[in-house]
């Protein structure tokens, strides 16, 4: 079907658009779930969305999409800089007669400008979140004022990322746009939570706190254990429940058992859709060292769970500090905890707090949000 076809197939205040995103691979993580989210909320809106991922495998994001009848493909980048790649990826916008390439991080971003020249294609980068620590890269300095010139709109998922990109990348805060993530709302069963804890070996009564993450240094796990072991020493009918894999799994299991707190503390490793997990929660714990804008922090928020984190990164744009939850300095076990024990304590505070979480996510936060901001992006630069 040629694009006039298309065009006339649709009301004129929903003009299709084609957006091709471009990304590393549509695995497990926080910026594929936001593809997700923008490739399934804006059909609807008569945006045609496929994805290409530059790693040479799609993933199980990708491969759930695929069975819904997106289409996602895949092409294996080559070690060092790799001009093919710049090359197939022209190929596909001009086959696909894309208006958009979107780019989600860095390298997709350099790739896809370059393959996206001489083509229809206008190019949206969106930045999801930077390493720790982050660091200066001098070659930036002169590249990316030209790309970010010649870029007609520029994301980030936080003001901290958007800072981030001006003082590490070289990019003018007047080019970057603030666009935070949006979720669907989880939707839990009590039958099958109480059946989950069952399996888990979780008491009835048990005061569950907990997280879902990958398990990696950045994310900074080590400090919540100790810290619920302090918890566990005052309140000894509390639990641990860790969601998530990854390369800390094996240190992290290990400190469990010398600091003796593994008989309640539930290593469960990656599970694909945790919501009857974040609802056995009564307090949602995040002790990064540095979040963007956490899927799993909102995702405990559309649940109603108040949650304790650290203050870093895009974390205070997303929690207000005493309200939807309680912030702390980063690395900082003892403010943890008695953040953690404060609300364990105070009944009526954690209720405030869970009804706060559920307002802000309905408000600021849901996927329509974020879909329709950049559907609105796309659009403009289009017109």
């Amino acid at each position: 079907m040629t694009m006039e076809k298309r065009n006339k197939a649709i009301q004129p205040s929903q003009a299709l658009l084609r957006v091709l995103h471009l990304t590393f691979n549509m695995g497990i993580g926080g910026t594929e779930q936001v593809i997700r989210q923008l490739v399934e909320g804006m059909r609807s809106e008569g945006i045609e969305s496929e994805i290409l991922c530059i790693d040479g495998h799609i993933g199980p994001i990708g491969e759930a999409l695929q069975q819904s009848g997106i289409l996602v493909h895949a092409i294996a980048r080559k070690q060092g800089f790799d001009w093919s790649l710049i090359a197939a990826i022209r190929k596909r916008v001009r086959e696909g007669c894309f208006d958009v390439v979107h780019c989600h991080q860095y390298t997709p971003w350099v790739y896809g400008w370059l393959g996206a020249l001489g083509t229809s294609g206008k190019v949206v980068f969106t930045e999801h979140g930077r390493f720790y620590p982050d660091r200066y890269r001098y070659k930036a300095a002169l590249i990316n004022p030209v790309f970010a010139l010649l870029t007609p709109a520029i994301v980030a998922i936080s003001s901290a990322t958007r800072d981030a990109l001006a003082r590490y990348e070289f990019i003018p805060k007047y080019k970057v746009r603030i666009i935070y993530n949006g979720i669907s709302p989880l939707v839990s069963d009590e039958e099958a939570v109480r059946k989950l804890r069952k399996e888990l070996g979780i008491p009835n009564g048990a005061y569950v706190v907990g997280t879902v993450s990958r398990l990696d240094p950045v994310k900074n796990q080590a400090m919540m254990l100790r810290t619920f072991k302090m918890l566990l020493e005052e309140r000894p009918d509390s639990w641990l429940l860790i969601v998530g894999d990854g390369p800390s799994r094996p240190m992290l299991e290990n400190m469990a058992e010398k600091l003796g707190i593994a008989h309640r503390t539930s290593f469960t490793g990656f599970v694909n859709a945790p919501v009857h997990h974040l609802a056995m929660m009564n307090i949602f714990l995040l002790s990064s060292f540095t979040e963007g804008t956490s899927m799993t922090l909102l995702e405990a928020m559309s649940l109603g769970i108040p949650t304790v984190a650290t203050n870093v990164g895009g974390n205070p744009e997303i929690l207000e500090d005493g309200g939807s939850g309680v912030l702390v300095p980063s690395d900082d076990a003892a403010s943890f905890h008695q953040a953690i024990l404060l609300l364990t304590t105070d009944e009526d505070s954690r209720k405030e707090k869970s009804k706060a979480a559920t307002s802000a996510f309905r408000n600021r936060f849901s996927s329509e949000i974020m879909a329709d901001q950049y559907a609105t992006i796309y659009r403009s630069i289009c017109n």
